[in-house]
């Protein structure tokens, strides 16, 4: 794959236009595609290919609904490594299939995680997991008033 160094001045505004599309539908067909970006569809094929190889589009995907899978909780967990430990803590975090995202941060804490859970016994379960290479501080999400997206561009 070719990745250079992709600006936001490099994209048109159809290429904008096209993200935007894909990232409401990233099932929308190129036809539809192409109508709603007035081009024809092997041009829009084209221009998909350039944002593919330039890395600005990584991969089209579904969104899955985590509580249709049972998963009712949502929780924010901040991982503060006990000393020597912060690459074990790394390593366990990636193995605990109900961390959906979790980002090394600055600051007190090194690791901010986002949980899907069952319950809170799934959570203290968890919990009980990472306590000996970690402390860790919890927050259960309430809502999520903005989901995950894009920056306006």
């Amino acid at each position: 794959m070719i990745r250079d160094n992709l600006n936001f001045s490099d994209l048109d505004e159809i290429d904008r236009r096209i993200v935007r599309i894909l990232v409401d539908d990233a099932r929308i067909s190129l036809k539809e595609l192409a109508a709603q970006v007035k081009l024809s569809s092997p041009s829009v094929a084209e221009r998909l290919r350039r944002l593919e190889e330039r890395g600005a589009i990584r991969a089209f995907t579904v969104d899955v609904d985590p509580r249709a899978l049972g998963y009712e909780l949502q929780a924010i967990v901040r991982i503060r490594p006990l000393p020597g430990k912060m690459l074990a803590v790394q390593k366990l975090i990636a193995e605990i299939g109900e961390f959906s995202e979790c980002d090394k941060v600055t600051g007190d804490d090194c690791f901010v995680g986002r949980l899907h859970l069952r319950s809170i016994e799934h959570l203290d379960g968890i919990l009980d997991r990472i306590a000996d290479k970690a402390e860790t501080n919890t927050a259960i999400v309430k809502a999520q008033p903005i989901k995950r997206r894009l920056p306006t561009f």
